[in-house]
């Protein structure tokens, strides 16, 4: 019985119906022609609409302002007006469920993608809110999460530093934006310091004025805010002072100032006689038996007296002479201190060669 009902409904079956059914449907999309002709225009006609729209004044010194921002902005305006133009053709089409649709889509996708994009999302987001701030300039010195080198660039992945020894160096903008910065630069007066051991017989005030008299006399070291010693600790065989001064670092050189700073002050506290001690070790020496065969052989002892150490009494501990002092020369050269910058022509060419826009304006408003 089944198999007889289902071989009468194919024999049956009705190929007009069919027929009938699809030209409706040719007849209907004939009809909408017109209209999908008309959705097709105003799409075509809202996305040169956007173009022209985004590159107008107001736009334009958005740009001028900031290069990241303003491609973010022509962008954005472009596809906002294209967006309202499909949805006004899907409106005229009577299609506005497909919007539900492809709303829905966008918002699982975008899950997605940023679940997936999280770190590239992270540091491009970053490299926009640094380039509004402008937290450095480039050549700058900087040290980033104890990274220290010169700003080369900032582009909208990563910031480009040139350690001291001239190597690249690429931060990713969201380290940069979470981490703690230090910028030698932003101001022109930094301070140097050095300690400086002295003896505890010798006169403290007399080697803080001496000192202090001697780094002003240092091109480079500024006479304000003054150069200035203290004491900083009283140690095992001697006194720790501390020695201060600022440098200009437009026209000097931070480090060559202070390694002057110490040759200057080291030989002053010579000429004036001050005793800088090394540290001093004491050893004492027992003997189990008053006899001479049970003293320490007087090799030993010579060798022991060498390092400055305290002997036992009698007569093989006596000590040699101490080498006499060596004299500098009357005339005594100061060292150039000048501003050198070693890292300016590789970076210069460097920067000829950097592929990705510098975000960074030096014109532009610091943080």
């Amino acid at each position: 019985m089944n198999t007889h009902a289902t071989a009468a409904s194919v024999a049956g079956f009705d190929v007009n119906a069919v027929l009938a059914r699809l030209l409706d449907k040719l007849y209907e999309l004939i009809s909408a022609l017109p209209m999908l002709i008309l959705a097709l225009a105003i799409i075509w006609l809202g996305w040169h609409a956007g173009r022209w729209l985004s590159r107008r004044q107001a736009f334009a010194r958005v740009a001028a302002r900031n290069g990241l921002m303003g491609d973010i902005t022509h962008t954005t305006v472009r596809w906002a007006v294209t967006a309202l133009s499909v949805l006004v053709a899907l409106e005229l089409m009577n299609a506005t469920a497909i919007v539900g649709a492809m709303l829905g889509t966008a918002g699982v996708m975008g899950v997605a993608l940023g679940f997936a994009f999280k770190d590239t999302l992270e540091n491009y987001l970053a490299g926009i809110l640094m380039s509004l701030r402008q937290p450095f300039a480039p050549n700058d010195d900087v040290v980033i999460d104890g990274n220290e080198g010169k700003v080369m660039a900032l582009t909208s992945r990563a910031t480009i530093l040139m350690t001291p020894d001239g190597n690249h160096l690429r931060l990713p903008n969201a380290l940069v934006f979470r981490s703690v910065m230090l910028n030698y630069t932003r101001n022109p007066s930094r301070r140097f310091e050095f300690d400086v051991g002295l003896g505890v017989q010798e006169d403290l005030l007399q080697a803080q004025n001496l000192g202090v008299a001697r780094l002003l006399q240092i091109p480079g070291v500024l006479a304000s805010p003054p150069p200035r010693a203290f004491i900083q600790s009283l140690g095992d065989s001697n006194v720790q002072l501390r020695y201060r001064a600022w440098v200009d670092q437009r026209s000097h050189d931070f480090w060559l100032v202070r390694s002057e700073g110490i040759r200057t002050v080291k030989l002053a506290l010579d000429d004036a006689g001050m005793d800088m001690p090394e540290p001093i070790c004491r050893v004492q020496l027992q003997a189990a038996a008053t006899t001479a065969d049970s003293a320490p052989p007087a090799s030993d002892i010579d060798g022991l007296a060498a390092y400055g150490l305290d002997l036992p009494a009698g007569p093989a501990s006596v000590a040699p002479p101490r080498p006499p002092r060596r004299h500098r020369p009357a005339q005594d050269t100061p060292l150039d201190t000048s501003a050198v910058d070693d890292l300016k022509e590789p970076m210069a060419a460097d920067r000829m060669h950097q592929p990705s826009p510098n975000l960074l304006d030096p014109s532009a408003a610091k943080e």
